[in-house]
């Protein structure tokens, strides 16, 4: 069987880059939300990285071309199975091409 894949080309301004800092709050430690994004924002070539805070909420940096950041943000609000996202604070910060991968910091 032959499948058609058709590769829709981007407004300009999407391939600009862009550094967003999110908090994810909720059911989002103990359910693989950091393995779960660190995962798709190496799939998306998106940079920085993502960690457990104290008061039990998700922090996570991340920086590339903007349409990849949004969809690594959009996959943080809903987490992976298991995890349930109550609340998402999302900072947009000035891009500074600080990473060149993707971590899970302790």
């Amino acid at each position: 069987m032959v499948r058609a894949v058709f590769i829709r080309k981007l407004p300009e301004h999407e391939y600009m880059k862009t550094r967003i800092r999110i908090i994810a709050s909720g059911i989002v430690q103990g359910v693989f939300f950091r393995s779960s994004v660190r995962e798709k924002a190496f799939d998306l070539n998106v940079n920085g990285w993502v960690k457990n805070r104290p008061d039990g909420k998700v922090e996570a940096v991340f920086e590339g071309e903007k349409f990849a950041v949004m969809e690594v943000v959009g996959f943080c609000r809903k987490g992976p199975p298991g995890a349930r996202v109550d609340g998402m604070e999302i900072i947009k910060e000035d891009y500074e091409n600080e990473f060149s991968s993707f971590d899970i910091r302790y």
